[in-house]
């Protein structure tokens, strides 16, 4: 996706300042230590995905679910009991009645709490789908919204 790779592309350029790139070893060195096929995290597709739709459709709401994530043991009793629930996709697109689970490119996986709360608000008139990536998350979301618009 091209917005993902301006992103990478900055960070590529604010890393390589720390390197001779004219010295061929030294470009060898900072690519071993950039690691330039590292797979995007789930985090990066988010942010690719969210920055993606904002341009699309600057006036449809899509907001992100903090449901996950790594917290003191404090923070994450107070949210259970403030009604976080594990499972629950990562985005919302509040007009098209859709929830967005994002997801690594590779070795993304779907827990049985994503899958359950999924089939439930599938069963309860939801739509849900798990985007591998921001590429394939906008490309999923753009066939439901085409098929809802009666396009092809």
């Amino acid at each position: 996706m091209i917005l993902l790779l301006l992103q990478y592309s900055r960070i590529w350029c604010d890393k390589m300042a720390y390197y001779n790139l004219s010295d061929p070893d030294e470009m060898d060195k900072a690519r071993a230590h950039l690691k330039l096929f590292q797979i995007p995290t789930e985090s990066e597709e988010q942010i690719g995905f969210v920055t993606w739709w904002n341009l699309k459709f600057p006036d449809v709401l899509c907001f992100h679910i903090p449901n996950g994530g790594y917290r003191d043991v404090a923070t994450a009793t107070r949210f259970k009991k403030e009604g976080v629930v594990p499972g629950v996709p990562d985005l919302f697109i509040p007009k098209y009645r859709l929830f967005v689970e994002m997801k690594r490119v590779k070795n993304g996986v779907v827990s049985k709490e994503q899958q359950g709360i999924m089939e439930y608000l599938d069963h309860v008139g939801y739509r849900c789908i798990v985007g591998y990536g921001a590429e394939d998350a906008s490309r999923k979301v753009m066939e439901i919204i085409n098929d809802e618009r009666g396009e092809i």
